[in-house]
């Protein structure tokens, strides 16, 4: 297995990657941003039920 950001062999410690910095870096982009999955559009009916579900969770 290859470190995902620089390709070098993987660290037990650290893996999926080689280092503390490899990971760290790794962390940045997901705080960037950088990372993202594609989201379905929903109806606005979902959304305020969905909104209710979450509002009665956050009551409970």
């Amino acid at each position: 297995m290859s470190c995902p950001i620089c390709k070098k062999a993987t660290f037990e410690k650290y893996r999926p990657f080689c280092s503390k910095r490899c990971a760290d870096l790794d962390l940045g982009k997901w705080f960037n941003g950088d990372y993202a999955s594609a989201a379905e559009d929903i109806e606005p009916e979902e959304a305020e039920t969905l909104a209710k579900i979450l509002a009665e969770k956050r009551l409970n």
